[in-house]
């Protein structure tokens, strides 16, 4: 298959790395012109969960008017891209290509939404991974669970097992699943547990476990969000919402998240959709979430500071 994964940073390099070394052609599209020299000259490498590999048969575009027509497109970049993603890939979406979403947060699918055709556009969670880049073409991989994809629409759902397929040829664990807002949500409160909250404290997940007081912010910036998906309805597999962020805690370990590792190389977060987002959703409901509009708003001084 033809791919084009939009997208090489850290999570966007795992999937470009591994579906390339499972016989894909596989373009990257990033703007960090140092990554895509060194992945041009040396090849990419990566190193942990996946094993140790060097790909150099990786295709890098440099501007998206170098992108080929391609079968599936990956948008691997943070929720704040999607639409730049989108308006990249335009001129070389096909009406049968797939287009495959991953992000932390809510809303990268609406927001997608409205500029590809949505029988088009399938939603990925990424489940119990981590990743970091260490140096231009260099990427650790941390952890490697589960990928879970869905349909946009459930109506397209039924076109959806060639994509599931590529995935699970190139050695992901992967499991399409007809109700992609369940999972969006149950790993979205799991993100708003630990974003913020690891963020201002400066923490790991699993010091943040042992540290008494971050460990109270934390659950109750889950509990709000929590509050908001009972209150829209959204199906969730778990009823005790602290038991299922401490158990998504233990599983990642002493690994950071995102927001916490743009923080420490002073690069805007994803704040906006992840505990950013959680008064938003509350305030449709009539609802309030005053523990994620403060550790959103330590998290936007922060970046206002350096930016």
């Amino acid at each position: 298959m033809k791919i084009v994964i939009v997208g090489a940073g850290a999570m966007g390099a795992i999937y470009a790395a591994l579906l390339a070394d499972s016989g894909n052609e596989v373009w990257v599209l990033d703007p960090w012109l140092e990554h895509t020299q060194a992945i041009m000259q040396h090849g990419l490498r990566i190193e942990g969960a996946s094993g140790s590999r060097c790909v150099t048969s990786l295709h890098v575009a440099s501007n998206a008017s170098e992108l080929p027509e391609a079968e599936l497109f990956i948008i691997a970049t943070k929720a704040s891209s999607v639409v730049d993603a989108a308006k990249a890939i335009g001129p070389v979406l096909t009406p049968t290509a797939m287009v495959l979403t991953i992000q932390n947060g809510l809303g990268s699918g609406e927001r997608l939404a409205s500029h590809l055709d949505t029988g088009q556009l399938y939603i990925g969670v990424a489940e119990g991974f981590g990743a970091s880049v260490k140096a231009p073409g260099h990427v650790q991989h941390t952890a490697m669970n589960k990928i879970r994809i869905g349909a946009f629409y459930s109506s397209h759902q039924s076109n959806i097992e060639p994509l599931v397929d590529v995935w699970r040829a190139a050695g992901f664990n992967v499991q399409s699943y007809p109700d992609i807002a369940q999972l969006i949500w149950e790993k979205f409160i799991c993100n708003v547990a630990y974003s913020a909250p690891c963020t201002v404290f400066n923490l790991s997940v699993k010091e943040l476990l042992a540290h008494k007081h971050a460990k109270s912010v934390s659950q109750q910036c889950a509990l709000e969000a929590w509050e908001v998906a009972k209150a829209k309805q959204v199906t969730l597999s778990f009823d005790d919402p602290i038991e299922h962020i401490t158990a998504f805690g233990i599983k990642v370990g002493n690994a950071k998240p995102s927001m916490l590792l743009d923080h420490l190389v002073k690069r805007r977060s994803e704040l906006d959709a992840i505990n950013g987002r959680v008064p938003v959703v509350a305030e449709e409901e009539g609802m309030v979430a005053p523990v994620n509009r403060t550790v959103s708003a330590i998290v936007r001084s922060r970046e206002a500071g350096w930016l």
